[in-house]
């Protein structure tokens, strides 16, 4: 049987582009491909952009303007329908998360309420983008500021949340009055393609919102279209650091998500059981595909022996299997993904760590050619060994042993990465000075997984993020709105012009 192949969305249709290569799409708990997806062209880009860009601007001929200048009531209802639709159609969607990526249902349902979130702030974009005014600066002068769109914006978005990711940029775009153009992963490609619908379905204007689905060269196309105004990634810190780059030397705004190494610091008065249990959550969920998971414990003494214990316990309590089922963690996304994650077990056993826990040997309740690898739990890690220093984006959970407080905070400190940490303990004059004295963007107490609602924002520090705007929330509204400050002077009738003056304005 011929699978079928996923084709762009540009100007409000499905269309084949001109590019004819493609690249399969699996699901990773059978291990089969199901379909195939179009990898765009430089000129297929051009044609998603071109599609945006006329949307934005309407047509002058006719007087007829675009989605950057329609009014805020015709936006906000379509984002309240579509945030109905998308409340409504969420089990869907979760079900094409599953199938492409391999979460679990219950998890690809909490990715998409986290998404829901942020559709529900861009809703309230009249009261979040209003401007500014002043009254009477000088005589008979007003001064006022404005928001305005920016024009077309360009989404890159991961595997790992392909449809959370997404909606933290483009329902603050639109409600903005930007358009879109939606880069999603070749990986699972299939929300990007029903969330396109949707829009559509809410009442969206075609062009506002256009999906291209492709490898590098539509990236670089992107980055280097000069009617693209910004970018907006979530990554690998190395593709982060070019996109930024790249992004940002041809002249457009860009947000850029990196990667990360999650610590989890375990003061000795900490409530053991909580701990395991978050650092079971915050390890393994998703398979530990997340760039918020914990992918490292520091036991300050005397409790490592005592908790790693405990996490074992949990971790023998967990199902690996098809996501559709009761499995509590499935498949990674791909083959050659699972194969260099198992492969750091060999990397820490060459290092002189213990393996407690080896994922390889899990017996999946799923298909064999599914993509599985079990939870895995490493203890006395070093901090030299690359288990300890890569992001090994997968269910492989490092345990590191520190002296004290000092020790691991100086570890957290020391890395590459700062996006986000966790401290447990119960001594609140601790956890004050560790949200203090931590160099990491998002922080949480004795919380393992320190995602911000969306009204605030989202990003870390130091590799994790590059450019100054995090994602959603305030900053979201800053990063696709430019502010505009208008001086105006309307002379009281009775008054007269003032006469000339080549001085320099002053305020009288």
């Amino acid at each position: 049987m011929t699978t079928p192949t996923l084709d762009h969305w540009i100007a409000g249709a499905l269309t084949a582009g001109a590019s004819d290569r493609t690249s399969p799409v699996y699901d990773p708990a059978l291990g089969e491909v199901t379909k195939h997806v179009r990898l765009a062209s430089g000129a297929d880009v051009d044609t998603a952009v071109a599609a945006a860009r006329a949307a934005y601007v309407g047509d002058p001929a006719t007087g007829q303007g675009g989605w950057g200048r329609s009014s805020i009531a015709k936006r906000q209802t379509v984002m309240f329908k579509f945030r109905e639709l998308l409340d409504g159609r969420r089990d869907e969607l979760a079900a094409i998360l599953t199938s492409e990526h391999g979460k679990v249902l219950s998890d690809a349902a909490g990715e998409v309420a986290r998404g829901i979130e942020v559709v529900e702030f861009a809703c309230g974009m009249p009261h979040l983008a209003k401007g500014s005014y002043s009254q009477g600066v000088s005589t008979d002068v007003d001064v006022y500021s404005v928001k305005e769109p920016i024009g077309v914006v360009g989404i890159i978005s991961p595997f790992n949340f392909p449809a959370m990711v997404p909606m933290w940029f483009f329902p603050i775009a639109i409600a903005t009055g930007n358009t879109v153009v939606l880069k999603p992963s070749e990986k699972d490609p299939s929300v990007a393609n029903w969330l396109a619908a949707l829009l559509a379905e809410a009442g969206l204007p075609d062009g506002v919102f256009n999906v291209v689905h492709g490898d590098k060269e539509a990236v670089d196309a992107l980055l280097e279209h000069p009617d693209v105004a910004s970018i907006s990634f979530v990554g690998s810190t190395p593709i982060a650091q070019y996109v930024y780059e790249k992004g940002t030397a041809a002249g457009k705004r860009v947000q850029a998500l990196g990667g990360a190494k999650n610590h989890m610091l375990v003061l000795p008065d900490a409530d053991l059981d909580l701990v395991a249990d978050s650092a079971v959550n915050a390890g393994f969920g998703s398979a530990g595909e997340r760039c918020m998971a914990i992918s490292v414990v520091l036991a300050v003494d005397p409790v490592g022996d005592e908790l790693v214990d405990k996490i074992r316990d949990r971790m023998g309590k967990l199902v690996v299997g098809d996501g559709r089922g009761d499995a509590d963690m499935g498949p990674l996304i791909t083959r050659e993904h699972r194969d260099k994650v198992a492969g750091y077990l060999d990397v820490a056993t060459a290092d002189g760590a213990s393996v407690v826990v080896d994922g390889r040997g899990v017996e999946a309740d799923g298909a064999a050619d599914g993509f599985w690898l079990g939870p895995s739990l490493v203890d006395h890690v070093g901090t030299t060994s690359t288990v300890y220093t890569d992001e090994i984006f997968g269910p492989v959970l490092s345990v590191v042993r520190v002296a004290s407080y000092a020790e691991g905070l100086a570890l957290i400190n020391g890395g590459p990465y700062g996006n986000g940490t966790a401290i447990f303990t119960n001594d609140g004059g601790a956890a004050r000075r560790f949200q203090q004295d931590v160099e990491v963007g998002m922080v949480g107490i004795n919380v393992p997984i320190p995602v911000p609602v969306a009204y605030h924002s989202f990003g870390g520090w130091k590799a994790s993020l590059f450019g100054d705007a995090k994602a959603y929330g305030p900053s979201g509204v800053d990063f696709f709105t430019r502010e505009k400050a208008v001086t105006a002077r309307w002379l009281d009738p009775g008054t007269g012009h003032g006469g000339l003056n080549l001085g320099f304005p002053q305020n009288t």
